[in-house]
């Protein structure tokens, strides 16, 4: 990588020597415009309005005009002023990382130190993340005044310019002022849907699709010439459906399961799921008739143990009436047997008599 400015970070009395390189880099296809009747090349030229001859870049200067005034502004003007000369990246402050709102950020560039001892570097590094703070800073970079901030990306210390606060656009959306209900079972089914997409960010799991392509298409032409066919080369493309998702919850649940599908999760684990919040929202209403009806419910189950405990007293005087009379019946059982031997008694004596 080659640095593109050289100057120091500082803090307090603290200097770090620095060097400033981008951090990222445009993977795009190179392409250039030609005319479509013969292939020549399209090319614009700096063309001068009143002589009507091409200027060259070293040539130009630019101007500012209002509309009744026009300031021409040279190279030597614009170099002259006091933040471009300024090679310093000065530490303004120090904030709460997750107080940096990510849509204010730009830019990216390392910081390598530019010393023979990288010890003040690795100072302002550590610090930076044992307190779990970032530094806002300011700095001029060709020929602007950038708000920045700086923080660690593994050893390096790392600077993200900022957006300056009227360069971010307020999002005012009449629709978003709208009173929305989302009942608890939509967002069951969203949050399900959610959890079936968890992962863990893996950037290079992810590639260009159109950048890839295009190379492809490009080593075709190269390879058969003008007689390219995009279906063999990319094979048969299915018409995108563009129809109007009606029932949300018909999608989310359509959405859940195709999803769980591509994991092996099994086609019918979303209406399971599905099946088991009806469950629950009966449950619960079934909970909800009985405490209406509690007072109810409770007399009827009074009413009930009294039976019970009649039925149960009635049978027990049964079973008491009935011992009694088998009690009574085996007492008077040896009585009657008495009577019995006596009256054969007599009848024999008589017998004897009359023999």
């Amino acid at each position: 990588m080659r640095s593109i400015w050289k100057g120091a970070v500082s803090f307090g009395l603290v200097n770090v020597p620095v060097k400033l390189y981008s951090a990222t880099e445009d993977h795009d296809v190179p392409l250039h415009q030609v005319h479509d009747a013969d292939g020549g090349r399209i090319r614009y030229q700096r063309v001068c309005e009143l002589d009507g001859k091409t200027v060259p870049y070293e040539h130009i200067d630019r101007a500012y005009d209002d509309g009744e005034h026009t300031v021409v502004l040279t190279k030597e003007d614009l170099s002259a002023l006091p933040a471009e000369r300024d090679r310093e990246i000065e530490v303004v402050e120090f904030v709460p990382s997750e107080q940096i709102d990510p849509i204010m950020l730009d830019r990216t560039y390392y910081l390598e130190p530019d010393s023979k001892s990288a010890k003040a570097y690795v100072l302002l590094r550590r610090t930076l993340e044992e307190t779990e703070r970032s530094a806002v800073v300011k700095f001029a970079l060709r020929q602007r005044t950038r708000l920045a901030v700086l923080r660690v990306r593994g050893k390096t210390l790392v600077l993200q310019t900022l957006l300056w606060a009227d360069e971010v656009r307020e999002a005012d959306f009449p629709s978003l002022e709208d009173d929305v209900t989302v009942s608890d079972r939509e967002l069951a089914m969203s949050s399900q849907l959610v959890e079936s997409f968890a992962s863990d960010f893996s950037p290079e799991e992810f590639t260009d699709e159109y950048q890839a392509q295009l190379r492809r298409l490009i080593e075709a032409k190269i390879e058969k010439g003008e007689s390219v066919d995009t279906a063999e080369t990319f094979g048969e493309q299915p018409a995108e459906e563009g129809a109007e998702v009606i029932d949300l919850m018909e999608a989310l649940r359509k959405s859940v399961q195709e999803a769980k599908s591509r994991k092996g999760g099994g086609a019918g684990s979303a209406d399971q799921d599905e099946d088991e919040d009806e469950d629950g929202e009966q449950e619960a209403g079934s909970k909800g008739s009985s405490s209406k009806g509690g007072r109810s419910s409770g007399a009827k189950a009074s009413a009930s143990k009294a039976s019970k405990s009649s039925s149960s007293k009635a049978s027990s005087s049964k079973a008491s009436s009935s011992k009694s009379s088998s009690k009574s019946s085996s007492k008077s059982s040896p009585a009657k047997a008495s009577d019995d031997d006596e009256k054969s008694s007599r009848r024999r004596t008589t017998a004897r008599k009359t023999g």
